[in-house]
């Protein structure tokens, strides 16, 4: 198991896999679409706010599986008692942590 492997294997997504789904789907759009934009020599200030774009997509994706974790594994963890709370809190930390620096 390495440090970024969750502690927990169960997936246990409050959001709707489907929407997540289309989430990514579209971003994957937006990255296709920036691929575009250089093969066609698109204004680098134009493809500059596209990359913005889809990073802040990204991000709220990111935002949205955090707060799913939240409250469902640390949640749960919690009212379970002992260190397996803590636990997963410390592993949600150290996941705003890697988010923050990238």
């Amino acid at each position: 198991m390495t440090a970024y492997t969750a502690l927990s294997a169960r997936p246990a997504h409050r959001t709707d896999k489907d929407d997540l789904l289309k989430r990514l789907r579209r971003i994957e759009g937006q990255v296709r679409g920036l691929q575009r934009m250089v093969e066609e020599d698109t204004y680098c200030i134009d493809v500059l706010t596209q990359v913005g774009a889809a990073t802040k997509a990204l991000q709220s994706f990111a935002l949205t599986l955090l707060e799913d974790h939240l409250h469902s594994c640390v949640a749960d963890a919690a009212a379970e008692g002992g260190d397996r709370g803590r636990e997963k809190a410390a592993e949600a930390s150290r996941a705003v942590a890697r988010m923050l620096r990238s």
